[in-house]
């Protein structure tokens, strides 16, 4: 039996949000529209390995790029309705793990 077959769309929820550093993207927008140089800043992650996973999810249509004619340009990052739909799961995540995952220096 291929298994990959059970259920394809459940195959393809796991494989965008098990794509390194995307959730952890996710999460960051959750607090709101952020300038790239922000989450950046924000987690340890080169520029370069940044812009590759936006523009994923940009095209997964998680993420929202909104370009604001200014002197300089501001570009800011937001979740769409799709993204924020992830809220609750990555919530549930965030309460499971500080029950349950003990980290190294503990």
């Amino acid at each position: 039996m291929d298994y990959s077959t059970l259920c394809p769309r459940f195959e393809r929820g796991i494989q965008i949000v098990s794509k390194r550093w995307n959730v952890l993207i996710i999460y960051r927008l959750l607090f709101g529209p952020q300038r790239f140089c922000a989450i950046e800043s924000a987690l340890p992650i080169s520029g370069r390995l940044l812009s590759e996973r936006l523009k994923d999810l940009e095209h997964e249509g998680i993420v929202k790029r909104e370009v604001f004619p200014e002197t300089p340009v501001r570009i800011e990052y937001s979740l769409t309705d799709k993204g924020l739909a992830l809220e609750p799961i990555i919530r549930d995540i965030e309460k499971w793990s500080q029950a349950w995952v003990k980290l190294e220096r503990e």
